[in-house]
């Protein structure tokens, strides 16, 4: 499975548990919506800045983001 697919995947699966739709995670991380759509769905070769900005928006760390 490409890495993309992957992120995205545990990005949606974060934000569900937290019961966010993908346009509150974007209004929490301060992005456009289309832009976590897109990363979600593994169109988009999202930055490590931008990573990081959703995984403090999902109220997470790097070090559980990828456990």
């Amino acid at each position: 499975m490409d890495i993309k697919i992957k992120v995205g995947l545990k990005i949606k699966e974060l934000r569900k548990s937290l019961g966010l739709t993908q346009e509150a995670l974007a209004f929490k991380a301060n992005m456009d919506k289309t832009y976590v759509n897109e990363v979600e769905n593994g169109k988009r070769n999202i930055s490590i800045v931008n990573l990081e900005k959703l995984i403090i928006a999902l109220e997470s760390s790097f070090e559980s983001f990828f456990l």
